[in-house]
């Protein structure tokens, strides 16, 4: 009994150990996706270049808040600027946003080529999953994939988002829509090889020690707390250490 019983210890730590390696590595891969891009945010005037961030989606990363009102400058991507200019003064970056409110992948996919890669975007953040409900996986899969594949086709570095919550669902239950959409997102980001943002997860994870009301400004729009929380994460893309 004493030795099956040390057995199961020596296996469970021999997975918790393994679950760690994969997260390291997980985490490495992240902060080392745009080392080349950190490279160029370094440069000082007259040498340095124009960046172009650009974030594809619906209507928070618009800005949409609750009744219609848009607070563009509070939401993430403006948020996400403001992070990358302080870490990098000499920089210059432009945020655009070609989201629109209401629109699913599909619609976004429809206009890739001639409102989203005209910008010549550096960095692609697209973030659909909220929507995508409506059209379902595998149709929402098709489109993200396009888009996808296109940008990496352009030369742009492509930064997947899981969606942010929606209160009318459990955040804790794997059978809910969006956390079907949030794993496909995520196996789509592995697939290709492209970055993540697990949104979906960091909310879930905030709402084991408090609740998401206060991050939130109607059930499925997040309000300038939990955009500056969406944006805190994607500028870790930006602000860890490159691969030396």
């Amino acid at each position: 009994m004493k030795n099956n019983f040390i057995k199961y210890i020596l296996l469970v730590l021999s997975l918790q150990f393994g679950l760690n390696l994969l997260a390291a590595q997980d985490s490495n891969a992240s902060s080392q996706y745009l080392d080349s891009l950190k490279k160029e945010l370094k440069v000082k005037w007259p040498k340095n270049t124009t960046i172009n961030l650009v974030f594809h989606g619906h209507s928070v990363p618009t800005g949409y808040t609750t009744r219609g009102v848009v607070d563009r400058l509070s939401s993430y991507p403006y948020r996400t600027l403001k992070e990358v200019n302080d870490y990098y003064p000499y920089s210059v970056v432009n945020t655009i946003t070609t989201s629109i409110g209401g629109e699913q992948s599909e619609q976004g996919a429809k206009r890739f080529t001639d409102e989203v890669l005209i910008y010549k975007p550096d960095v692609l953040f697209i973030d659909y999953g909220l929507n995508d409900r409506g059209i379902g996986l595998e149709r929402a899969k098709v489109a993200w994939s396009q888009m996808i594949e296109e940008a990496l086709e352009h030369g742009t570095k492509v930064i997947l988002l899981t969606p942010t919550p929606d209160l009318k669902e459990d955040i804790s239950s794997d059978d809910s829509d969006l956390a079907k959409h949030s794993e496909q997102i995520r196996s789509l980001a592995k697939t290709y090889n492209v970055g993540l943002v697990d949104s979906y997860a960091l909310f879930r994870k905030l709402s084991e020690t408090q609740p998401l009301q206060g991050y939130m400004s109607q059930n499925n729009h997040i309000n300038q707390k939990g955009h500056q929380f969406v944006a805190d994460a994607i500028s870790e893309y930006f602000i860890s250490p490159s691969k030396d």
